[in-house]
């Protein structure tokens, strides 16, 4: 077992997943933001990807944060016919954000965090032992 590549992937993962959070941090903050007028568009909510590289230093397949795309789904509209993002007929399109979806997608997030930092702790460990057994 490669220490060193082990840490180096679960690093990988590390960053992919602190990227992630970025971005539905940026989802959560910007939820109920308003247009400045009836023909701004509102925040469009953030979906992150992932991609895979083969690193050469590592000799091995790490994970990295792809492209950050826009999510296409509709705005969600409120009346409010008093606002001056309101249009004609007195509705206000608000982002497409829905806190529920980014609370789960900032758990799973953490989780997925927390397992690629438990891997690192776990083959940290595992060279202490190994040079503890090494200088009996």
């Amino acid at each position: 077992m490669d220490f060193m590549k082990a840490i180096g992937i679960a690093a990988s993962g590390l960053r992919a997943q602190s990227g992630r959070m970025r971005v539905i941090s940026e989802n959560i903050a910007n939820a109920d933001s308003e247009p400045k007028s009836a023909a701004a568009e509102p925040y469009r909510r953030k979906v992150p990807t992932f991609s895979h590289r083969l690193d050469r230093e590592l000799d091995a397949n790490v994970v990295d944060l792809g492209r950050v795309r826009r999510d296409a789904t509709p705005f969600r509209t409120k009346h409010d016919p008093g606002n001056p993002a309101a249009d004609a007929r007195g509705e206000v399109r608000l982002p497409n954000v829905n806190l529920l979806v980014e609370t789960v997608d900032m758990r799973e997030a953490q989780r997925s965090y927390e397992a690629n930092l438990n891997m690192v702790s776990t083959a940290r460990r595992m060279i202490s032992r190994t040079i503890d057994i090494l200088k009996a």
